[in-house]
Parts: C-alpha cells; sequence; structure tokens
C-alpha cells in the first residue's frame, strides 16, 4: 500500500503554512503557522505532509503557499 512508505519516501516539495483559520476542522494543533513542511504526496485538493504529530496528515492546499 502506497501510504506505508510515505514517511520514507523522497519529499516532492516544501510548503509553508499561511494560515489555519479552518471552517470544519481544527489544524492548529497540527500545523504551525509560518513553518515549513515536506510534501511527502500531492492529490488535485490535498497535500499529505509530516505534520507536528510526526505522522503524514492530508490537508486542503489552502492552508499553504509554495515556498
Amino acid at each position: 500500500m502506497l501510504h506505508e512508505t510515505w514517511k520514507e519516501n523522497h519529499v516532492l516539495k516544501q510548503v509553508e503554512v499561511t494560515h489555519t483559520n479552518a471552517d470544519k476542522f481544527k489544524v492548529s494543533d497540527m500545523l504551525t503557522v509560518g513553518k515549513v513542511y515536506d510534501v511527502v504526496n500531492e492529490t488535485e485538493e490535498y497535500y499529505q505532509i509530516i505534520d507536528n504529530s510526526g505522522l503524514v496528515g492530508g490537508y486542503y492546499k489552502t492552508y499553504f503557499k509554495e515556498v
């Protein structure tokens, strides 16, 4: 399964968090504004990154800008 190897995969790009103002979900515990994260997988709407918990999480692209 592809998602089981994401933490060991190479980094696709880096993104910086611009805000954590979420409409539905609380993301401020897992993302820090101004911090740069490594993208391990990308879809049309989401980035999968290694977040503050140390695990891979999927977040809307609206929270980020590319570095």
